[in-house]
């Protein structure tokens, strides 16, 4: 009796699995893509984290290069080994950072080569780089599929890099509703949380806290309406998630403006859905960004939305519909932006009801994973 054969692998290329949109979106597609239909392997250039135990299935193989900081020339000849040992049907590298190895994929004889990109790098936050510019167009030749996140990074491919539009599909990132939704009843608080929320308005951030995602703006906001608005001052609180090199920053400019008794900074968390269901107003005060996993997660918890106007995000933050658009690093803009949206309930929930129609109708998980399998197939 033959043993029917086994379904296609891909292999994701990424540079680390660790908390964060690109790999959120990649731990979805693999959680709802047919069993049948594909395998699945990742090769993470530095190392893995606990995040990837949010992979259900049980027959991913998760591979640590630990490829050391700048060009490591040794990291190419283990991943081709390891193309040419697995022999995958696809290879889908994911932001600058891994585009390279789609040499590896050419050398290994794979026959099926996806990219995907998913936002601005921290070293080249506007794409404005020359060489990574012409380093996507010369690899452009040998890579079969372009997936940016946004139709700024499409314009992008088009525009600056040279890419044709024939090899270039959009696909936004979708949700999982069935995580991320509004609350019901009473705020819950956050466990370790210690600040009174008692008939308070809680305005919160979550992400890495390096340079391009910007918190300190945020912290330079949240000090601004505070001073300005004695009312807003008595009602608010902040909530920034996340750890990195800005955190002992923003620490410090709230011991300055004597504030830290109005602000929880608990690190890196992994309770992200029920913190977000304990918010009030979802703030993105980044510089630049792709699409934006956190704030579809918060609008999916029926939140409104003040975010910059980057990248893609005024595809999701419909202005005065769903949220508040401002400059990135306007602190007088978005600090009127937050106090109107704390002092005018109604204008709060009509927002944030808006934002929760709009990731029902347009951005579901379902249809991302639809898009993606399309592209696959095309193999």
């Amino acid at each position: 009796m033959s043993r029917s054969p086994l379904p296609p692998l891909i292999v994701h290329i990424i540079y680390r699995l660790g908390i964060g949109g690109l790999e959120n979106g990649l731990v979805n597609i693999i959680n709802n893509l047919p069993e049948d239909s594909y395998r699945h392997a990742i090769i993470c250039l530095a190392d893995s984290t606990e995040f990837s135990q949010r992979i259900k299935r049980q027959d991913v193989i998760v591979h640590q290069i630990h490829k050391r900081p700048g060009q490591d020339w040794a990291s190419f000849y283990t991943v081709y080994r390891l193309l040419k040992q697995w022999q995958p049907s696809i290879v889908h590298t994911r932001n600058l950072a891994a585009i390279e190895y789609q040499v590896c994929a050419l050398l290994a004889g794979v026959p099926y080569r996806v990219h995907g990109e998913h936002g601005w790098d921290v070293f080249d936050p506007d794409g404005s780089n020359v060489k990574y510019q012409w380093l996507r167009r010369i690899l452009g030749s040998i890579i079969h599929r372009f997936i940016p996140l946004s139709q700024h990074l499409q314009d992008y491919l088009l525009n600056r890099v040279g890419i044709p539009a024939s090899k270039i599909t959009r696909i936004c990132n979708g949700v999982d509703t069935k995580t991320f939704y509004p609350r019901s009843g009473n705020r819950q608080i956050p466990d370790d949380c210690s600040l009174n929320l008692d008939q308070k308005l809680v305005i919160g951030t979550v992400g890495r806290m390096h340079g391009v995602k910007d918190q300190l703006t945020l912290v330079r906001v949240f000090i601004d309406a505070c001073e300005n608005s004695p009312e807003f001052a008595q009602i608010a609180r902040l909530f920034l998630i996340g750890d990195g090199p800005l955190r002992a920053e923003a620490i410090e400019l709230l011991n300055a403006a004597s504030l830290t008794d109005k602000v929880w900074l608990p690190g890196e968390r992994d309770d992200i859905p029920e913190i977000l269901r304990s918010l009030d107003i979802f703030v993105l005060p980044s510089k630049a960004e792709g699409i934006s996993n956190t704030i579809l997660e918060a609008m999916a918890s029926g939140l409104p939305i003040i975010a910059t106007r980057v990248g893609g995000n005024p595809e999701l933050v419909l202005d005065g519909t769903t949220g508040r658009l401002v400059e990135k690093e306007d602190v007088t803009g978005m600090s009127a932006a937050m106090r109107e949206l704390v002092m005018d309930n109604d204008k709060r929930r009509q927002l944030g009801k808006a934002a929760l129609q709009r990731i029902q109708a347009e951005f579901s998980i379902d249809s991302m994973v639809n898009r993606y399998r399309q592209v696959y197939d095309k193999q």
